[in-house]
């Protein structure tokens, strides 16, 4: 008892002689901005993100750091510079619409200084408080190891939502991957598995099921979706899919498709009908308007030159496969879809878009664009692309593609650096976009955030803050298809995997 007592004396010493920081009264200024990782010198954070920690990379033996806005503050001591999570939110509650001033002092051998300050604005407009995500090795060797991850961002809380591993055996094991939901409710979500227990799992109100969407009459179970926003309805994507490898290409990688198209399934129902079929065509990457009365997609003209689909073929000529995005008109009484519309003729730049998606308001269309191809995480020359929604477009045929779809959308300045930006995700509210990004060493996927603007602008991205700054420079695993979430999803990975190790149900297929 007298040694505990000891103990927790020295303790409260200790802690009384350390302190709080101090902010030096002698220094030398420098008009020079401190080197940080990661890099949140004037960028915009929403009012409820967590705390942006950074550590300093100068090479100093000690440092100092303080957050003010207004009469409120936060001093840290440290290289690494963490402020607490309940402090920051009052913090930014009170420069809420303004800024957070950062001073940043080093010292190095008993001479501080100070960097030239800059400042943290904290906008009004919230984001989401939960995202989910992919976590997966960049490479081929163990990618059964993998997870379906949900943070919450106003803090640093990680947990697993589906842990691929629970299910894999020496005997076989499969991938997750895929994860969509309804109108940002976790409630209301789906995911796929490939290989030993592959289907799909699809979550709604409480109720979880696996579907086997493997029919004849489809090309394969559907794989890129998109939640109807009211009904319970998904456009999938089916996908006959192929990998090349590169020995001198930058783009090491090459993902392809041979043959696909678009259909449509009816949860309550277990029904699925072909959307879209259209020979010489590859279509892809379903999107609905926030209204539920446009699908928006992808499609690349690809005939081959053999008599039918061709591996060997489309590999060679892979820098031709090039996809622009069209829409579909869609009655939701009767679920019957009209005639395609180009909205954005990408190939006559001689460039390939893919990832279309409509802000809630439906005014900002958001892609992503590259030379060619569909799978532009593995492209380095990859951007963020957006434009202003068409209104009314007249189906194809009875315009010129140059009258119906001039290529008006531009490059997202602000948002894109020098290498790769792919796939992207609107919050609830409209105001701020997620989306991966390797701008930090070209391998890893981070997920960036940028806010938009009334008139569509971007601000200067941030990266996902985590509690040790230095997380993400050790983390050896990529982030994939970051998407934003109102809520926390509340199903155990054990239950995940239970339904997982079912027979799926199995569909029907109906001819439109």
């Amino acid at each position: 008892m007298r040694k505990a007592l000891y103990t927790l004396l020295s303790a409260v010493l200790l802690l009384t002689a350390c302190g709080t920081p101090q902010v030096p009264e002698h220094y030398t200024q420098t008009d020079l901005l401190p080197k940080i990782y990661p890099d949140y010198a004037e960028v915009t954070m929403p009012v409820n993100m967590a705390p942006m920690r950074f550590e300093l990379l100068t090479g100093a033996d000690d440092a100092v750091t303080r957050f003010s806005a207004g009469s409120q503050e936060i001093v840290c001591s440290g290289l690494k510079v963490r402020p607490e999570v309940d402090e920051w939110h009052q913090l930014a509650a009170a420069a809420q619409g303004g800024s957070i001033g950062v001073e940043v002092y080093a010292e190095k051998d008993g001479q501080w200084l100070r960097y030239k300050p800059f400042n943290i604005y904290v906008s009004a407009d919230s984001i989401d408080a939960w995202m989910s995500y992919r976590m997966i090795s960049p490479s081929y060797v163990s990618y059964e190891e993998l997870t379906l991850n949900q943070r919450c961002l106003e803090s640093f809380d990680e947990e697993v939502m589906v842990d691929n591993m629970l299910c894999s055996t020496e005997a076989g094991g499969q991938c997750v991957n895929c994860h969509n939901y309804q109108q940002w409710n976790p409630d209301r979500m789906q995911f796929h598995a490939r290989q030993t227990h592959g289907g799909t799992v699809i979550a709604y109100d409480g109720k979880i099921e696996k579907v086997d969407m493997r029919h004849d009459s489809l090309l394969s179970a559907g794989v890129y979706p998109a939640w109807h926003p009211q009904l319970k309805l998904i456009a999938y994507s089916t996908n006959r899919t192929l990998q090349s490898f590169h020995t001198a290409h930058p783009n090491k990688i090459e993902v392809l498709d041979t043959e696909s198209d678009l259909i449509l399934y009816d949860v309550d129902r277990h029904e699925v009908k072909t959307i879209e079929q259209r020979p010489d065509e590859l279509e892809v990457f379903p999107s609905w308007s926030p209204d539920g009365r446009w699908l928006y997609y992808c499609s690349a003209h690809f005939k081959y030159e053999a008599d039918s689909a061709n591996t060997e073929e489309i590999i060679l000529r892979a820098q031709q496969v090039k996809y622009n995005i069209y829409r579909k008109p869609f009655d939701p009484k009767t679920c019957h879809f009209g005639e395609r519309q180009l909205v954005f003729a990408a190939d006559s730049l001689g460039m390939s878009a893919t990832l279309p998606r409509l802000s809630p308001d439906g005014r900002w269309l958001l892609f992503t664009i590259g030379e060619s191809g569909l799978f532009h995480i593995w492209h380095h020359d990859a951007d963020l692309w957006m434009m202003e929604a068409p209104s009314n477009l007249p189906p194809l045929g009875e315009a010129s593609a140059a009258e119906i779809a001039s290529p008006s959308g531009g490059r997202l300045e602000g948002a894109n650096s020098d290498d790769t930006e792919s796939y992207h995700s609107w919050s609830s509210n409209g105001r701020w976009v997620v989306f991966s990004s390797r701008r930090t060493d070209g391998v890893f996927t981070r997920p960036f955030f940028t806010h938009i603007d009334k008139d569509g602008r971007a601000s200067k991205p941030f990266e996902l803050p985590a509690a040790d700054p230095d997380y993400h420079r050790q983390l050896m695993k990529s982030y994939n298809v970051p998407e934003l979430m109102t809520g926390r999803v509340t199903i155990s990975p054990q239950r995940f995997a239970s339904t997982l190790k079912t027979e799926g149900t199995p569909v029907t297929y109906k001819a439109d």
